[in-house]
C-alpha cells in the first residue's frame, strides 16, 4: 500500500506576524514529500513512525469528540496495526512542514465528508479546512495556525490576508531569461523545534516594546513584501526585505542561532543576500533572498544552498 504524496511547504513571509494579523504567503516546496505506506521489511524509521501514528491516531479520536471532524478510525487502527507509517524525506524539525504533511495525507485517506482538492474551494471551505488542520496538527506543537497542512493538501500558494481570510495565490511566473536573483534555504545544521521558540514569542509579547515593534516594523515590512512579492515587484521587495531582516536580527535573536548572527548581519552590510526566519527558528532552514545567487554563494561557500524560487 502506499497512499498520495504529500509535499512540504515554505512559509515565504509571516513567520510569528501571522499569529498578530500580518499578512504571509506560503507555498509548496515539492524537493520534499511524504506518503503513507505499509512495508513487509519496515526499517527503525518507519517502527518509529507507526509508533508515533498509534499516539496521534489516540488524539484523533478525542478531538472527534468535538464535532469539527470525523475520522473513520476503525481503518486508521487497524491500517497502522498493520504497520502504516508516514514515508517521507521532509526533515523534522526544519521549518518546512513535516508535520503538516502528515496530517494533510492522513485527512485525505480517513476524514469522512472531507473537503476535497477538487471542489470550489470558497472562503469559507478554507477556514474549516484550516481550523480542522490546526486541531490536527497541535497534537505535534502545542498549537498551530493549519496553514503548513492546508498548503500541503492543496498544494498551491496560499495568501494569508488576516486569520480569517485567506485564499489561494498566484505567483509570479519565473523568467527564464534572467535568473539572478533568488530565495534560498540556508542548511544551519541544527534541529529547531517549534514550542519553545513560540514560548519565547508569547512572553515577548508581554512587553509593550516588544507588541509595538512587531505591528509597527514587522508587521508593516512582513506586509509590504507579500505585496511586492505578488506584483513582481523585486526593487521594492528587496529594500522592504532589507528591512524585515534587520528588525528580525535586532528583535528576534533567540529564534536565530548563535553561529549565525554574525552571518546574518554580514548580509544586511554586503547587500550579497538577506537573510529571515523560515518557520519559527531555533534551527532548520535559514530563509534566504538575494538578487544574484552566484554573488550569495561566493559569500556563503561554506554552507549548503538550495534554490526555491528564482526572479
Amino acid at each position: 500500500m502506499k497512499g498520495p504524496l504529500f509535499y512540504s511547504k515554505i512559509l515565504l513571509f509571516g513567520e510569528y506576524g501571522i499569529i498578530k494579523d500580518s499578512k504571509g504567503l506560503s507555498i509548496p516546496y515539492n524537493f520534499f514529500k511524504g506518503a503513507l505506506k505499509v512495508s513487509e521489511t519496515p526499517d527503525q524509521e518507519a517502527i518509529k513512525s507507526n509508533t508515533n501514528l498509534k499516539g496521534f491516531a489516540k488524539y484523533l479520536e478525542e478531538i472527534q469528540s468535538e464535532g469539527i471532524v470525523k475520522f473513520d478510525l476503525g481503518k486508521l487502527n487497524a491500517d497502522i496495526d498493520s504497520g502504516m507509517y508516514f514515508d517521507s524525506s521532509i526533515p523534522q524539525g526544519y521549518g518546512v512542514g513535516s508535520s503538516g504533511a502528515l496530517v494533510a495525507a492522513i485527512y485525505d485517506k480517513y476524514a469522512e465528508d472531507k473537503i476535497t482538492v477538487l471542489e470550489n474551494l470558497t472562503r469559507d471551505k478554507l477556514l474549516k479546512l484550516k481550523e480542522v488542520f490546526g486541531l490536527m496538527e497541535s497534537f505535534f506543537h502545542g498549537s498551530s495556525s493549519g496553514l503548513d497542512p492546508l498548503n500541503s493538501y492543496l498544494s498551491l500558494p496560499i495568501l494569508i490576508h488576516s486569520k480569517d481570510n485567506i485564499e489561494p495565490a498566484g505567483i509570479p511566473s519565473q523568467s527564464i531569461e534572467n535568473k539572478k536573483g533568488a530565495v534560498f534555504l540556508l542548511d544551519s545544521g541544527i534541529v529547531g523545534e517549534t514550542a519553545p521558540m513560540v514560548s519565547i514569542f508569547m512572553e515577548s509579547m508581554k512587553q509593550e516594546g516588544f507588541r509595538s515593534m512587531l505591528k509597527n516594523q514587522f508587521v508593516k515590512y512582513t506586509d509590504a513584501c507579500v505585496d511586492d512579492f505578488l506584483k513582481g515587484d523585486v526593487k521594492s521587495l528587496f529594500l522592504n526585505i532589507k528591512e524585515l531582516s534587520h528588525v528580525v536580527l535586532d528583535n528576534f535573536k533567540p529564534m536565530i542561532p548563535k553561529e549565525f548572527h554574525t552571518l546574518w548581519k554580514k548580509g544586511i552590510e554586503t547587500n550579497d543576500y538577506y537573510l529571515k526566519l523560515c518557520g519559527s527558528g531555533g534551527g532548520g532552514y535559514i530563509l534566504g533572498f538575494t538578487q544574484d545567487f552566484n554573488k550569495a554563494q561566493t559569500s556563503l561557500k561554506d554552507y549548503k544552498l538550495e534554490v526555491v524560487y528564482n526572479f
